[in-house]
């Protein structure tokens, strides 16, 4: 696939079982866990550093990732604070920016929003659509963060962390779904 690119030598890895865009750049040393999806217009560049994306995980349209050298002036922690680290069953909604962060297990990424290098945003947690979370901020469990910088907003209710259990499980079908109508076109 021309969508699909080595860096130096390194090729991404990508479950059968996921889906990824025709437009989509995955590129260099990118994990891509099972029936997750990397839709329309995305870009996971895995050339300074290595992208990690678990299993049922949705980056939406026009979604961009990249990590940072571990030299680079916002990270002297090393390269695993440089990584780009995406947990299971994460809704990155349509056009967001993760930068040389971690997005844990079940975490939810409004549209739009930006999470910067060293930032966390920990199982349950969300980022506000438009958001901008600053490097080395961390969003906890159960938590909304909202507005540019992105601040505590509130805690979550049981309804919006059963929302995010449902997002990760419709994207996780439609992704099914679009990658036995691809097969069928073929």
């Amino acid at each position: 696939m021309k969508n699909i690119l080595s860096y130096r030598g390194i090729f991404p890895k990508i479950d059968s079982s996921a889906f990824v865009a025709s437009n989509a750049i995955i590129s260099g040393d990118v994990i891509l866990g099972k029936n997750s999806g990397i839709w329309y217009g995305c870009v996971l560049r895995g050339d300074v550093t290595k992208i990690v994306i678990g299993d049922n995980t949705n980056i939406q349209d026009n979604s961009v990732l990249h990590g940072t050298r571990p030299n680079h002036a916002q990270n002297k922690t090393g390269a695993e604070g440089a990584m780009v680290i995406v947990g299971s069953n994460v809704t990155i909604g349509h056009g967001a920016i993760i930068h040389a962060c971690i997005i844990e297990d079940y975490a939810f990424i409004g549209m739009g929003s930006i999470a910067m290098d060293l930032a966390r945003v920990e199982k349950f947690g969300m980022l506000a659509a438009g958001a901008v979370l600053t490097p080395g901020k961390v969003v906890k469990s159960g938590q909304i963060w909202a507005g540019n910088p992105a601040k505590y907003f509130r805690d979550m209710t049981e309804s919006e962390k059963n929302y995010i259990k449902i997002s990760a499980d419709n994207y996780a079908e439609l992704a099914r779904e679009y990658k036995e109508s691809e097969a069928n076109q073929k």
